[in-house]
């Protein structure tokens, strides 16, 4: 697909990932409309992109009204590309970890982008061409222990992408499913750097990963797509040899552990 031209509603868009994504979108001739709950954030993220027109909606995405209110505003003018980034992740063992929290990430990161993506499947399907984006994670194909509920939220994201890809697959919609490994985002608290750290484990710069997209939306028929180098080897291995995926997180138990039951 594309992008010059191409309206795009963006999710989480005052994020690390999402102000990146916002940046290179732009500047490769997408009109935005940029969503998040920080007016200041917004404004001053649109004043430095290039291009346009671009627009900001300020949501809580939590909120079912103020979902509805952006769904409304978003059928008026149409859309082009639905791009599902926001999200959340909490560095916890499970067993330790409030119900509040798994609720809490099990909605932002799977039931709001399923939400969202149906009430705006009509606005999509009118154009001639339409793409839905749901970024996921490395840790949607593989579980990762201190990150119990994110993997099974990014687990069931994978698995909503491909049913509605399958499902859409007579129309003019595609779906994305995305999985960047770890990445220098505001997402990642201090814990969870010094966790990476000790772990030795590789962490991508959000203008590399927002490249990456912007790739992977010029491709052709969109798919499953993971950044990251051995992660894809990982993805692999722990659908055809799991036990294997288990002996080598097995070695980094302990230091999970550590920072996640800080």
């Amino acid at each position: 697909m594309k992008l010059e031209g191409k309206r795009v509603l963006l999710t989480g868009a005052t994020g690390g990932l999402g102000e990146a994504m916002a940046r290179q979108l732009a500047a490769a001739g997408a009109r935005l409309i940029l969503t998040g709950r920080n007016q200041e954030k917004l404004q001053a993220l649109k004043q430095q992109l290039a291009g346009g027109p671009h627009t900001t909606v300020v949501v809580d995405l939590h909120n079912a009204g103020q979902r509805q209110r952006l769904v409304d505003a978003v059928s008026e003018t149409g859309i082009d590309i639905l791009l599902n980034n926001a999200g959340i992740n909490y560095l916890q063992l499970f067993a330790d970890a409030p119900e509040e929290d798994v609720a809490l990430q099990l909605e932002m990161n799977l039931l709001v982008p399923m939400q969202l993506t149906r009430a705006l499947l009509p606005v999509l399907q009118a154009q001639p061409e339409a793409l839905i984006i749901n970024v996921g994670s490395i840790l949607g194909s593989i579980g990762f222990a201190g990150s119990v509920a994110y993997s099974a939220s990014k687990f069931g994201l994978r698995g909503f992408s491909e049913a509605l890809r399958r499902e859409l697959a007579d129309t003019t919609v595609g779906v994305l499913y995305f999985a960047p490994r770890a990445t220098a985002t505001p997402i990642h608290t201090d814990r969870m750097v010094q966790m990476n750290e000790s772990l030795g484990t590789s962490v991508d710069k959000p203008d590399y990963v927002a490249q990456q997209l912007l790739r992977c939306i010029a491709g052709k028929r969109p798919h499953n797509h993971y950044l990251g180098w051995p992660e894809k080897l990982f993805v692999r291995l722990n659908g055809l040899l799991p036990t294997l995926v288990d002996k080598s997180l097995f070695k980094q138990l302990p230091v999970i552990k550590q920072f996640a039951g800080q």
